[in-house]
């Protein structure tokens, strides 16, 4: 997605030679025409899978997966990474590591939203290691709901997780692929 590409050598910042900040875009202030557009895009990749939900861990994959599941004109299921109140005590739940954070999270999605009549579409912001997707197809597989493929807005092609997942046999599509983040220049594939 070019338009995409552009915006994040405009607006990103290189952290360091495996993180790639992108506050400004997608993972704490949201571009509503920017993700809008990737929605369609994602939508339009999947179409033809007959998806009856979009998942996504929370939070920073919300946007994405919100104007996917817009698009196609379906729900979107997210998974929350803290208990509450109210949450359903008999949810899946999955420990999975944060790359970003530097922490093991709990996630967790609520048995009623999750079934095994579901297609799945797992949409999230970005794949490092991919502990968390891991993490999450563990539960839609757990539901017995059948996922269809996994939508990134960017895949760190230098780290393992978007690889492992197509190991799985799982379809993955990002709309931008970053080989190297070394010495603070961003390089897509």
């Amino acid at each position: 997605m070019e338009s995409l590409k552009k915006r994040i050598l405009e607006e990103s910042s290189v952290v360091s030679n495996d993180v790639l900040r992108l506050d400004a875009l997608i993972n704490h202030q949201v571009d509503p025409a920017l993700t809008m557009e990737m929605g369609q895009e994602f939508a339009r990749r999947f179409a033809e899978e007959k998806v009856t939900k979009v998942i996504t861990v929370e939070s920073s994959g919300i946007p994405a997966a919100f104007a996917t599941a817009l698009v196609l004109g379906v729900p979107l299921v997210f998974a929350r990474r803290k208990k509450t109140l109210i949450a359903d005590p008999d949810a899946y739940c999955e420990r999975v590591p944060s790359f970003t954070k530097g922490m093991v999270t709990d996630i967790m999605v609520s048995k009623q939203f999750l079934s095994e009549e579901d297609r799945v579409l797992f949409i999230d912001d970005i794949i490092a290691n991919g502990d968390a997707a891991r993490g999450l197809i563990k539960i839609i597989e757990r539901s017995g709901a059948t996922l269809v493929g996994f939508g990134t807005v960017v895949e760190k092609s230098f780290q393992a997780g978007g690889r492992t997942l197509r190991e799985q046999g799982i379809r993955v599509e990002p709309l931008v692929r970053i080989s190297s983040l070394e010495n603070g220049e961003i390089k897509f594939e």
